[in-house]
Formats: C-alpha cells, structure tokens, sequence
C-alpha cells in the first residue's frame, strides 16, 4: 500500500491534548458562576470534620489511650486521611452524575463531537477538569490542615498532586464501592488494629496508597522504602482507568 492511500495514523492521548483544552474551558466557563460557593463548602466541610471528630472524639480517644496515634493525635493521623477519602469521594461524584447527564440528558456530548473533537479528546479533557477540581479542593483541605497545625514538613505541599493522583484513579470505580473503601483504608483507624485478611484487601485498594502517601507527606514521616510502591500502584490504577475510560465512552457514543 502506498503511502497516498495508507489509512491515518490514529491520534495518541499525545495528540488529543491541545484539542482536550477546549472542553476543559467549557467546564471553565460554566464552573466560574459558582466558584465560590464550592470554595467555601470546600473549606467549611473539612473544618467541620475535624473539629468534631479531629478534636472532639481525639479528646475522649486521648484520655484511654494517650500514645496510641503517636506524637501526631487523632486529629493528625485523622486529617491526612480525611483528605484522602474526600477527593475520592469527589472524583466518584464527578465522573459519574455530570458525564451522564451530558451523555443522556442534556446530550452536550453530542454537539461537542459534531465540532473536530473525538471521543479521546472528551475523555482526556473531562479527565483534566475532574483533576483541577480535585487539586483546588486539596489545596484548601491543606490549608485548613495547617489551620488545625496538622501540616508537619514543607512537602505537605505534595500531597496536592498525589491527592489529585489518588482522586483520579477513582474517576472508573462504581459508587457502590466508595463507602467499603472509605472505612476500611486507613481513614479513621489504623489497620494493623484489623485481622491480616483485611488488610491485605486494603492493600488491594488505591485509597489505602493514596493516604499512606498524603499521610507521610503531610506529618513528614514519609517512608522512602514504601513510598515508590505506592506511587506506582496509583500510576497504575489511573491508567488502567483512563484506558477504560476512552473506550467506554467511544462505545457509548457510538451506539
């Protein structure tokens, strides 16, 4: 086959970057007319959270058992691992209810690909948006942090992308799987208090690794023997997901 009749090469996530933009700015323009009403509920909800469960069940945990959360509290081992299960929490809100309601109700999806973008670039730009949400969050999260004196090493200021990173790979999880993995990843308790078969499925679960991370950097007790294990498997959950998701939607879309 000559090269004047070869098919076109299909386009990499390389090549669907610049075109991703253009629904990133979408999302962009509809968001800023609220902006600072989910910047506030950003901020109000982690205050909330631990003020009454940071502060006031820390207090009565302190009285039992003073040394069982170390030098850093309840309130310190709690806030890392609030941060962690709400950008979950986010990113399964975001990657569910408004994709569909674009893809079946409000059918945005089909206007966007009758102009030059394809499927890949929808994906990779939803992909983008559902990352700024999740890192403007964390950023306010890591404030309110520092607020409660939680923050204990200047590479607390990583756990805004390894945040997003987490958040990200929960874009492909089904709800009905969030709250499992909310209560049983290191969250609220550590899980050596656990039988060994739970912790090895916690091991399993992406949450556990994103707060492991958050937690080290936030309290600067980061394990570098560890840490790049959990990199790995959060680079791995997410591009399992954005696979996933690229040929789900141009399946979808196409039927």
């Amino acid at each position: 086959m000559s090269a004047a009749t070869a098919p076109p090469r299909p386009a990499s996530f390389t090549d669907s970057l610049r075109p991703a933009t253009h629904l990133f700015h979408r999302n962009w323009l509809v968001y800023k007319r609220i902006w600072y009403r989910s910047l506030f509920f950003g901020f109000l909800q982690p205050f909330m959270f631990l003020a009454a469960m940071g502060l006031g069940v820390g207090a009565l945990l302190a009285r039992s058992n003073p040394n069982a959360f170390g030098s850093v509290g309840y309130i310190g081992f709690l806030g890392p691992g609030l941060l962690g299960s709400t950008v979950m929490q986010t990113a399964s809100f975001e990657s569910t209810y408004p994709i569909m309601n674009k893809i079946m109700w409000g059918r945005n999806y089909e206007a966007i690909l009758a102009s030059p973008l394809s499927t890949r670039n929808v994906v990779i730009g939803e992909l983008a948006w559902i990352g700024f949400r999740i890192a403007s969050i964390s950023t306010i999260f890591l404030g309110v942090l520092a607020i409660f004196g939680i923050t204990r090493s200047p590479l607390a200021l990583l756990a805004i992308p390894v945040a997003a990173l987490t958040g990200l790979g929960f874009s492909w999880v089904y709800r009905f799987v969030i709250n499992p993995l909310f209560l049983f990843s290191g969250t609220f308790f550590p899980l050596t208090q656990m039988p060994q078969p739970i912790q090895v499925i916690a091991w399993l679960t992406p949450l556990f690794h994103g707060v492991e991370l958050l937690r080290g950097l936030i309290l600067g007790s980061l394990d570098l023997s560890t840490a790049p294990w959990h990199l790995a498997y959060l680079l791995a959950f997410f591009t399992i997901g954005l696979v996933l998701a690229d040929r789900s939607l141009a399946r979808r879309l196409a039927s």
